[in-house]
């Protein structure tokens, strides 16, 4: 009767493990890693820079013009990594790709951006004499 009872349960949680395994949902194409080195791919070959003068910031159509030696150039900025927020104005180096007729960028630089400088602590009063 042992017998019987320890296959049957080690049927039983066998078949659990199994079930669990194909109840887990395939992954769906175009998933994180496989977009990521796809994007990578693209940009390696694809990459050019311009630096220039910001003429034109619009967040509302997530755009940024930038005239450079080649005249004005228009960027569109919605997957872009920006340090802080252009202006006009500004000197910027923009590294971008051309895709599907439109120049994407990839990384803003503002010119002369410096990190945020830590907040002054004042001083505090000197130390009670010890008596």
């Amino acid at each position: 009767m042992k017998k019987l009872f320890v296959a049957v349960l080690a049927v039983f949680l066998g078949s659990a493990f199994v079930v669990t395994v194909f109840a887990q949902a395939p992954a769906a194409p175009g998933t994180a890693p496989e977009q990521k080195a796809e994007t990578k791919a693209a940009w390696k070959g694809n990459m050019h820079h311009v630096r220039g003068e910001v003429t034109a910031v619009d967040m509302a159509a997530k755009t940024l013009t930038v005239k450079g030696k080649k005249g004005d150039m228009t960027f569109d900025v919605t997957n872009a990594k920006m340090k802080g927020e252009p202006k006009a104005g500004d000197k910027v180096r923009v590294a971008y790709m051309k895709k599907d007729g439109k120049m994407v960028a990839k990384h803003v630089r503002i010119k002369g951006a410096k990190k945020a400088e830590k907040p002054m602590v004042p001083e505090t009063a000197a130390p009670a004499p010890a008596k």
